[in-house]
């Protein structure tokens, strides 16, 4: 066990990317007088010698703020926050964590604690899921079990069939909620522990049906117009999963409040535009008192009317990148792209001057890519204006590693490749232009893109 001094707490937040919200969490602890180690690549170790166990950094206590859902391998996070949790004591452990973040294991398990959630199936067949899809309507919610910032949801004609998996991923079918016919919007409730710390309403951006403010939606400050049985359904709900801090999404319906989702690793950019409240001091306060240090309510109140992620001083020096952590990728490379309704392998050009990956309008028909998310503004190097393009969600496959992205719809039957590979997908790689899978390959595209949203 660690050994902490009488009067400050070792708080460890366990976080392997550079997120505002950890670094917010870390300045919090700090201005509360205890002590903050970011538990990240460059500085953290578990050893085990002669039977004794021992944690580099030293802490008392760990707060979890691993993003697992729009990893490749959450299983891998789940085992290293584990790892940690036999060891300190942890705020949002493993198990609440698994839970939360696989989408339909949430509505089950509120479900089966009364609480009220969209109707929804999950059949691992695809007789079976599409047996049951008439039920929800014309027009339902397709989602991907697992996935973050409104990535792999989609709103779908269930006219047509769709798939039990998007790409290695299991999908669900769920009850469209929309209580009336103007702006969609949700509600987003910030809980720690037993306490709200804000709540907001989540207005979706203009074409668009999803409300996540990642996707450009409006916030409107209700924490305390929201009724009384939203909060109390966001307090239970949070509490049946067994997180200790959660963002809780709820939907109003026509006969009472929804429950849609219970994020472990809610941001708090839109909460803190919207209601001016900071969650990280109530999580700080939380890790402190729960390993036995004290903090000052006051300055905690004083602290949430801030949102201090600035880079702190518990940030570890950061190590120099190898270029052989870095996968290759070829100039020509064989993906599995993905859709709702099927997948298909095909060739895709990479294309670094290209911001968004680009698929042709006949294979995304034929995957059932869509539906059109929003329209967005491309510009191509022939030509000197611009043209809107619809944009959709697609999973591709390469090498093993999956990436949920927004693409750009367009003609390239022209082209001699139907998917073109742009920065958001590059960016994980390193290209090598002397590597294609074409045996015979053609002369480059003459399809330079350079992308702009508006």
């Amino acid at each position: 066990m660690s050994a902490r001094d009488d009067e400050h707490v070792r708080v460890g937040v366990l976080s392997l990317h550079n997120s505002k919200e950890t670094k917010a969490i870390l300045n919090a602890v700090e201005d509360l007088g205890h002590r903050g180690e970011w538990l990240r690549q460059e500085n953290t170790a578990i050893s085990i010698e002669d039977g004794e166990v021992q944690v580099e950094p030293e802490v008392d206590i760990i707060a979890n703020r691993l993003l697992l859902s729009n990893t490749e391998e959450p299983a891998e996070g789940l085992g290293l926050a584990t790892t940690f949790n036999r060891l300190r004591p942890m705020l949002n452990q493993p198990g609440a964590v698994l839970t939360a973040i696989h989408k339909f294991a949430t509505a089950v398990t509120l479900a089966d604690w009364n609480i009220a959630v969209p109707d929804a199936l999950l059949a691992l067949s695809n007789e079976r899921l599409n047996q049951g899809r008439g039920r929800f309507g014309e027009e339902g919610v397709y989602k991907t079990a697992i996935g973050t910032h409104g990535g792999g949801t989609w709103k779908v004609d269930l006219t047509d069939p769709v798939n039990p998996k998007v790409g290695n991923r299991q999908a669900f079918l769920q009850k469209f909620i929309d209580r009336d016919s103007g702006r969609h919007r949700d509600l987003r409730v910030y809980v720690v522990g037993e306490e709200v710390v804000g709540a907001m309403n989540r207005f979706a951006p203009e074409g668009e049906w999803r409300t996540n403010v990642a996707l450009g939606g409006d916030v409107e400050d209700m924490t305390d117009e929201m009724p009384q049985e939203a909060k109390e359904t966001a307090l239970y709900a949070s509490e049946v999963i067994g997180l200790d801090y959660a963002g809780v999404d709820l939907i109003e319906g026509n006969d009472g409040w929804y429950v849609l989702e219970v994020n472990p690793t809610a941001g708090f950019k839109g909460l803190y535009k919207a209601t001016g409240r900071s969650p990280a001091p109530y999580i700080a306060k939380m890790a402190i008192e729960r390993a036995g240090g004290t903090v000052d309510d006051d300055r905690v109140d004083e602290l949430a009317a801030t949102l201090d992620d600035s880079t702190p001083t518990a940030k570890p020096r950061q190590a120099a990148t190898s270029r052989e952590d870095t996968p290759l990728i070829g100039y020509i490379e064989e993906v599995v792209v993905s859709g709702t309704s099927g997948s298909a392998t095909t060739l895709a050009k990479s294309d670094t001057g290209a911001t968004r990956t680009s698929i042709d309008t006949s294979l995304a028909a034929d995957i059932g890519a869509g539906p059109i998310k929003s329209m967005t503004r491309v510009k191509s190097g022939s030509m000197k204006g611009g043209k809107a393009r619809p944009v959709v969600d697609l999973v591709i496959g390469i090498g093993g590693r999956q990436h949920t992205v927004t693409a750009s719809v367009e003609d390239r039957s022209h082209m001699d490749y139907p998917l073109l590979l742009g920065r958001d997908i590059l960016q994980h790689y390193q290209v090598d232009v002397r590597r294609r899978v074409d045996s015979d390959a053609p002369e480059p595209d003459d399809d330079e893109i350079l992308e702009e949203e508006e």
